[in-house]
């Protein structure tokens, strides 16, 4: 999946994806989003966002 997919499905703008791709913060909300994007459940938040990135 591209960024540009994933931004749309999620709802966000790509430039937030790039941001958080170069390890930014974000929101809860907006790991919620790109976790479900991207077809996973909630559970499986670390295989996208690893502890150690916040």
């Amino acid at each position: 999946m591209s960024k540009a997919e994933l931004a749309r499905k999620a709802g966000i703008s790509p430039v937030t994806v790039d941001r958080i791709e170069g390890s930014a913060p974000c929101r809860m909300s907006t790991k919620r989003k790109i976790i479900l994007a991207l077809g996973l459940g909630l559970a499986d938040r670390d295989q996208v966002f690893p502890e150690n990135n916040g």
